[in-house]
């Protein structure tokens, strides 16, 4: 979907949600509610941040399919580690070293993932691929199929906190948008992803260091994906070993509704948040007017058929244009 096209297709939700939940017995009130819109951003925000961070890996040309694991592995990082003898007597001091432990494990974890892309030339769909089942299994290796818990209720505060009227997870996410907004639009950094998702080779002829490039951004993602989880299990406490499982289909689902090629060389992070709005929008309006988890599921597949499909299209024309 073209980047402007997710605000319209926002504002077309938005009126039939409205329009629906008259004929489904449903205050239209409710769903429009300042306080609903203001929650629905807070519950954008786990797939919200994680999508910044694909947005970057898809300009690249490339993907990563195990953020839903390190999303998991950094949420028992960050509660286990409040519990390890070693920090015993830290107090609240705890809390920054347990959040430190989590960003760093996601920061190696999406390292890794780049390393073996850069050095083996293997497609980043399949190095994923592999790493996501093997991080899987690290979560079910470390505690089991039970969930590890741990409420610290100063933590819990802050995670519940309201600022100018934003919920403490909404901030994450806006803040993160705009750094990485910032990093794609007014950087080296941000320029070298397009020109490399455009054209590799010439990407490589010109210079730019593709391997490295790459790898940093696997690792800015892995940070992402343990900062949503941060930021989420700060207040949940407890995370059970198939939390996160799907996290990467509605991650790359709202980046490819907000007008990111597959392919790379194209993206926007503006049009992305919007994308995560999108999703999220749905999947609580549908819920408003009494669809079930399946029904959201279909619904949310099937556009995303179309916007591919569409958007394979439009690809076609242009380059038969160009032909001309």
């Amino acid at each position: 979907m073209a980047g402007g096209a997710i605000w319209g297709f926002i504002v077309l939700e938005l009126v039939f949600f409205s329009v629906a939940g008259e004929f489904f017995s449903v205050s239209s009130k409710a769903f429009m509610d300042a306080d609903n819109m203001l929650l629905l951003l807070k519950q954008s925000a786990p797939i919200g941040i994680i999508a910044m961070g694909m947005t970057i890996v898809m300009v690249n040309g490339n993907i990563d399919l195990s953020v839903g694991a390190i999303y998991a592995i950094c949420a028992i990082i960050l509660l286990d580690s409040m519990t390890w003898a070693a920090f015993e007597g830290f107090g609240n001091w705890v809390i920054p070293v347990a959040w430190f432990l989590a960003l760093l494990t996601g920061v190696v974890l999406g390292a890794i993932n780049g390393l073996i892309v850069w050095k083996t030339g293997v497609d980043a769909f399949i190095v994923t691929l592999g790493s996501m089942l093997g991080y899987r299994g690290l979560v079910f290796m470390y505690n089991g199929e039970q969930p590890t818990s741990h409420l610290n209720w100063t933590l819990v505060d802050f995670a519940e906190a309201q600022f100018l009227g934003f919920h403490t997870a909404t901030w994450f996410l806006l803040i993160v948008t705009a750094a990485i907004w910032f990093l794609m639009k007014h950087t080296v950094h941000g320029r070298n992803a397009y020109a490399i998702g455009n054209n590799r080779e010439a990407a490589v002829n010109a210079g730019i260091r593709v391997g490295p490039h790459m790898m940093i951004n696997f690792m800015i993602i892995g940070f992402l994906a343990a900062l949503s989880a941060v930021v989420f299990y700060s207040e949940a406490g407890s995370v059970n070993p198939n939390d996160g499982q799907l996290y990467e289909l509605w991650v790359i689902t709202a980046v490819v509704l907000g007008g990111t090629k597959l392919t790379g060389g194209a993206g926007s992070i503006i049009s992305t948040f919007g994308g995560v709005i999108a999703i999220q929008l749905l999947r609580k309006g549908l819920a408003h007017i009494g669809a079930d988890t399946s029904t959201v599921n279909l619904v949310i597949g099937l556009i995303l058929i179309a916007v591919l499909f569409l958007d394979r299209q439009l690809n076609v024309k242009g380059k038969e244009e160009l032909k001309v």
